[in-house]
């Protein structure tokens, strides 16, 4: 008997990893998840800007809004996965990516969506949003007890995590097209900032005591508008700074790359930052 409960925490902890179903937070986790980010960007700017004519000049005379209609279309795919990965039994890469990259394409067009139809502005959308990361972690922290990622192993904390995603995920292409645009740095020098700040994070990560969980949250939340800056660096017109890609174009090799480096880089679950 003495044996058994011995055993037991153990055994806790071990189903508990295997029932994690959020990637280890890796180098290559960090590398997936810009590319995402930026794909996340090229793909809904093709959506509501190439497909839909959201930045040409019949859309003022046109009675769809393309960024309201593709924040329908990714918002319904968003939670068709989130959906999904509720209900899905254990760790899937697959399955887990393709939520991400709903976020982060969700994320951009309703960003643009409150940015520019709603009249917000960047600098008011960057306040708002910021605000809703803020209070997305403080009622999952209220209720749960943490906002360690690690710990994501009942669907209560995964719609805490997957809704605090999607408001980062947001956040970050209104804060890129503010540090872009409106602070005048451009593209380039926009994601030079965002990178400064990775850098610092990882400075942090490896030489002080700061929570890694928040750090994590932070790097998160950084990352996102680095790949809303390349995104928008890869496919704006020469005029405005960026290398007037096809959009359509870089969409696709971004999702082949993602694809590739999921086949090639080890997806494990587990192994999150777990002190507090």
């Amino acid at each position: 008997m003495e044996m058994s409960v011995a055993r037991e925490p153990y055994q806790m902890s071990r189903t508990q990893e295997v029932l994690s179903k959020v990637p280890a937070v890796t180098l290559g986790f960090w590398i997936i998840k810009i590319l995402a980010t930026t794909l996340g960007e090229t793909g809904g700017d093709t959506v509501t800007m190439t497909w839909l004519g959201e930045t040409t000049p019949a859309a003022a005379q046109s009675a769809i809004n393309g960024y309201l209609v593709g924040t329908a279309i990714f918002g319904v795919l968003l939670v068709g996965f989130v959906w999904a990965q509720v209900k899905a039994k254990s760790f899937n890469p697959w399955l887990y990516w393709a939520t991400i990259v709903a976020s982060t394409t969700a994320g951009t067009t309703m960003a643009d969506f409150a940015d520019r139809s709603l009249g917000i502005g960047y600098t008011g959308g960057s306040a708002l949003l910021l605000a809703c990361v803020l209070v997305s972690l403080f009622i999952w922290y209220r209720v749960i007890g943490t906002v360690n990622v690690n710990r994501i192993v009942s669907p209560r904390e995964e719609i805490f995590y997957w809704v605090t995603i999607t408001f980062s995920q947001t956040l970050g292409t209104a804060l890129g097209d503010w540090m872009a645009d409106t602070s005048g740095l451009g593209y380039v020098g926009a994601a030079l900032v965002f990178l400064g700040g990775l850098a610092l994070l990882a400075a942090f990560y490896f030489w002080s005591g700061v929570s890694r969980v928040l750090l994590f949250w932070a790097a998160f939340v950084l990352t996102r508008p680095l790949g809303a800056t390349v995104g928008d660096f890869l496919d704006k017109p020469l005029d405005h700074g960026g290398l007037a890609l096809s959009r359509p174009l870089a969409s696709a090799i971004l999702l082949v790359t993602i694809v590739i480096l999921v086949m090639a880089v080890p997806q494990r679950p587990g192994s999150h930052p777990s002190n507090d």
